[in-house]
């Protein structure tokens, strides 16, 4: 079994991968815009260059995937407080430079450190309003 994190966004999921492409140094697997679909009538002018799905390999096994909501097809998905992004790494000069880069232009809410069960850990929130924990074990 493989789980893979999938992230909404209200128009503005591009930015946001073209951020966490910088961040992991890796290229989008997929990406696809509303006005690529052969049917899309029924999307609204202003709304075809939304992200329909784009992909990103973040690890060995792992994809990042997301997509913007449209207007028309119900309420805008909304990033929420209820679940955070978690990263593990082996090497800590690695972790520092993800959080570093993952924390530009957010707020760190607990900064990088040792911890009493042995990881060098922190969270922080990202400019798109994402949660991740960064975890060196």
């Amino acid at each position: 079994m493989k789980v893979h994190i999938y992230l909404n966004f209200d128009g503005h999921c591009e930015a946001a991968f073209n951020f966490y492409k910088s961040v992991f140094n890796r290229d989008f697997e997929m990406i696809s815009h509303f006005k690529d679909m052969p049917d899309n009538n029924n999307i609204a002018e202003e709304h075809k260059g939304r992200v329909m799905h784009v992909s990103i390999p973040i690890g060995e096994n792992s994809l990042l995937m997301g997509s913007d909501s449209i207007p028309d097809f119900g309420p805008p998905h909304k990033i929420g407080n209820n679940f955070s992004v978690s990263i593990n790494l082996e090497d800590k000069a690695e972790g520092e430079r993800i959080f570093k880069a993952l924390s530009e232009g957010g707020k760190v809410t607990t900064p990088m450190a040792d911890t009493f069960w042995n990881a060098y850990f922190g969270t922080l929130v990202d400019k798109f309003g994402v949660n991740w924990m960064v975890s060196v074990e």
